[in-house]
């Protein structure tokens, strides 16, 4: 039997100011400072590969599916049928990967700062975006996401917004905030809906979510929050889905199967009728404190993902 080989070293997550979640290194494929975060890419052993920006894990290849697919699927069994997805951030191409499991769409936009980082996740994360990028639906973009939101008609049935979290040196400080918000709501057609990655929901983590939450009301008709655990996040993982139209948190499993059957090429690991009617069912302590919450966030007062924050 060959021996196993230590990690090189260890990439420490602070979950909190008094938890940190260590991730093993066993190679570092990529590492390099870009125009706008520093990003690394390594080799994690047990949860594959994975991608870090200014220090916070964003994902791997073992567990991607867990994140992505309740990203992106809520928000396209709500519509039933769209055609037409915007992707805002969103990397690793695993998140357009989402959007193109359904039969009918006719056009997905990425739109992503980054160009770096979109070109290493090409190159070293075939796993995630599975070709996605070579799609002729799919046309990327290389811009903010407030400016590409500013010159785009009402044209989208589905927006997902998958920004790294909102640090205050980095790319997306200020894409978390009402103004932006609105924004996305305009772009959408009648009928759509709209989705952010939202940050934790673990109980001492969880007051960005909240008032995330509290932010899209002042906004949409309707909003929900969900979330999955994913384990290389070390946190329960928020999500808020958001429309002018109503957004069914208790489907039929038997219908959500049909309707996936019937309108998806089916390729899913973790999403199904029931797992969506399981993740539509926020517990009480979360329901408690949205019900609570009044701060919304905007432009002059945006959030701040740190240890301060985390600490509320």
């Amino acid at each position: 039997m060959s021996e196993v080989k230590p990690p090189i070293y260890w990439i420490s997550d602070y979950l909190t100011p008094d938890d940190v979640l260590n991730h093993a290194v066993h190679k570092v494929i990529l590492h390099k400072h870009t125009q706008f975060q520093e990003m690394w890419i390594v080799d994690c052993g047990t949860y594959g590969k994975g991608l870090i920006l200014d220090g916070i894990w964003q994902s791997s290849t073992g567990d991607d599916f867990l994140y992505h697919e309740a990203l992106v699927q809520p928000a396209c069994v709500n519509h039933g049928d769209p055609k037409r997805g915007l992707v805002l951030g969103g990397g690793e191409g695993a998140t357009i990967r989402e959007l193109l499991k359904w039969k009918n769409m006719e056009r997905v936009v990425m739109v992503d700062l980054d160009r770096e980082v979109v070109e290493a996740c090409k190159e070293h994360f075939p796993e995630m975006h599975q070709g996605a990028f070579d799609d002729p639906r799919v046309e990327l973009v290389i811009q903010d996401a407030v400016a590409y939101l500013d010159s785009s008609p009402s044209e989208w049935d589905v927006i997902i917004s998958d920004l790294t979290d909102p640090i205050e040196h980095g790319p997306s400080f200020k894409l978390f905030t009402k103004e932006y918000f609105a924004k996305a709501q305009k772009a959408l057609r009648p009928g759509g809906y709209f989705l952010l990655q939202a940050g934790p929901v673990s109980p001492p983590s969880m007051a960005m979510h909240i008032r995330l939450v509290s932010t899209l009301k002042a906004v949409f008709k309707h909003v929900h929050s969900y979330h999955i655990h994913v384990p290389m996040l070390g946190h329960p993982w928020g999500f808020i889905l958001a429309s002018d139209s109503p957004i069914n948190t208790r489907p039929n499993p038997e219908e959500v199967d049909a309707l996936l059957a019937k309108k998806t090429n089916g390729a899913f690991k973790m999403f199904d009728g029931v797992t969506l009617l399981g993740l539509m069912q926020s517990p009480k302590h979360i329901r408690d404190a949205i019900a609570k919450e009044s701060t919304v966030y905007t432009l002059e007062r945006p959030p701040v993902f740190s240890t301060q924050e985390l600490s509320h």
